[in-house]
């Protein structure tokens, strides 16, 4: 069955974090109960920081410069929400056969594809979610799409957030994701010109459409591993049923 795309707000109709985070609650009870088939919420946040919940102190922003900094019941750490980054909310049922680092994966790959569909090169960092470039003459290695879930009662709740035209200055107000040694980019800031959330929706709905049709795919090669300093390999997320 196709996925149902909600565009929940995007501009100046940007959403609240905890309304967004309210209207995902409803439509995972509708999904859990199937009384409304596999949906994806599209839209934008006002300035927020998101605190996952392995996130710790001193990773908090000293001063947010007035965005809310709101503890979620996502895996992960701390991130940055706000306008130019598209959020994505997919609210699906995992099949029986895939597993949950598989769905995390099958939505990376989706982003991937966004990327390359415009021209940028990207791919994942083995120990560290989300999409990233490689280090170059531009710069060192740097993320453009985070990802954080939380699953529960099988269907996914939370999601993606891809960097297209947001003011990275936000992102050196705290410690992204907890990772010190890597930076943040946008799609424009890589293309030198302006990529609005606008001009990226076909392309992800493209291929999140694709990809979350759970049929089987060859995945973009992996950069080196770098593991989280201080810990092993790992992937943001919380069991299943958690």
């Amino acid at each position: 069955m196709p996925l149902d795309y909600e565009i929940a707000g995007l501009g100046d109709d940007a959403v609240d974090y905890l309304a967004a985070w309210e209207l995902q609650r409803q439509v995972h009870e509708a999904v859990v109960a199937g009384t409304r088939p596999d949906s994806v919420l599209l839209l934008e946040h006002p300035p927020v920081f998101t605190a996952g919940k392995r996130t710790d102190p001193h990773e908090r922003p000293l001063d947010p410069g007035g965005a809310a900094v709101i503890d979620v019941d996502r895996g992960g750490k701390i991130t940055f929400h706000g306008p130019g980054q598209l959020v994505g909310y997919p609210i699906v049922r995992l099949p029986d056969h895939v597993k949950v680092v598989d769905y995390v994966r099958r939505v990376e790959e989706a982003l991937i594809a966004v990327c390359a569909d415009l021209g940028v090169t990207t791919a994942r960092v083995p120990g560290r979610s989300g999409v990233w470039l490689q280090a170059d003459d531009r710069g060192p290695e740097r993320k453009i799409a985070a990802i954080g879930i939380r699953v529960s009662r099988g269907v996914t709740m939370h999601g993606f957030a891809l960097n297209c035209d947001v003011d990275l200055g936000w992102y050196d107000r705290f410690v992204p994701c907890g990772i010190a040694d890597a930076g943040v980019t946008s799609l424009s800031a890589e293309l030198g010109r302006d990529v609005t959330v606008t001009d990226v929706l076909p392309s992800v709905r493209e291929h999140l459409s694709a990809y979350l049709a759970w049929e089987p795919y060859a995945a973009t090669p992996d950069y080196e591993p770098r593991p989280e300093p201080g810990r092993g390999p790992r992937i943001e997320l919380v069991r299943p049923g958690a």
